[in-house]
């Protein structure tokens, strides 16, 4: 994207910035989850403030934008489009702390075939999330619909590890306990694809000035 406004350029900078560091707070939570690192799970924790940081600053810059320059057209809705990809974002950040804290719990736990999975349902939720930003940045309405379909592929992961953690806690009841907090780190891994969605959902939105929530109940297509 092409900003000659120098408080503009200055706000697309800031959420460049905390996506950068909201992508590697999903990366860092699960490998900290499969590298067994306690001192990474904790770093994750511990910088989530930062984020936070982020999100009310860039909240503040567009407010006062809006306050003083009173944007109109594009200019108006790159403003919207930053304050709502800040706050999917901000959640994006709070679920990978939510697994960070369960890799914690789960340091001295065995591995089972999950873990695989789970894996790779963090490689592509990361790789959602970069493109989103990368289709904000570039205004690549494209990019950005892909990013939207891939969610159907974390969504069909979550229901096999949920499927295979039935299937271990049938077995196992012993391992109702392991079983139900990878659950939960399946579940957050879900709930970060469904914000990467919304940001590319907003992208569009910048772009064409079309709201695409919810549009299959609409009877529209991208």
């Amino acid at each position: 994207m092409s900003i000659k406004d120098d408080e503009l350029r200055a706000i697309k900078d800031m959420l460049l910035k905390m996506a950068s560091l909201v992508e590697t707070a999903i990366k860092d939570s699960v490998r900290s989850l499969l590298e067994r690192d306690t001192e990474l799970a904790n770093k994750v924790i511990k910088n989530d403030h930062v984020i936070n940081t982020y999100d009310v600053h860039i909240d503040e810059a567009c407010i006062k934008f809006i306050a003083r320059r009173q944007p109109v057209g594009k200019d108006l809705r790159f403003i919207t489009t930053g304050m709502k990809i800040t706050t999917d974002l901000e959640r994006i950040a709070d679920h990978a702390v939510n697994i960070a804290q369960r890799a914690v719990e789960l340091s001295n736990e065995p591995f089972n075939n999950t873990y695989d999975d789970i894996s790779r349902m963090r490689e592509v939720a990361q790789r959602m999330i970069k493109d989103a930003i990368d289709s904000f940045v570039n205004e690549d309405k494209r990019l950005a619909k892909d990013v939207i379909m891939r969610d159907d592929e974390v969504d069909d992961l979550n229901d096999i590890i949920i499927d295979e953690l039935m299937a271990i806690m049938t077995k196992h009841p012993e391992a109702i306990v392991h079983a139900t907090k990878l659950a939960y780190i399946s579940r957050n891994l879900e709930r970060i694809a469904d914000h990467v969605t919304n940001v590319a959902e907003m992208v569009i939105y910048m772009i064409e000035g079309r709201i695409v929530r919810h549009i299959a109940d609409t009877h529209e297509t991208l």
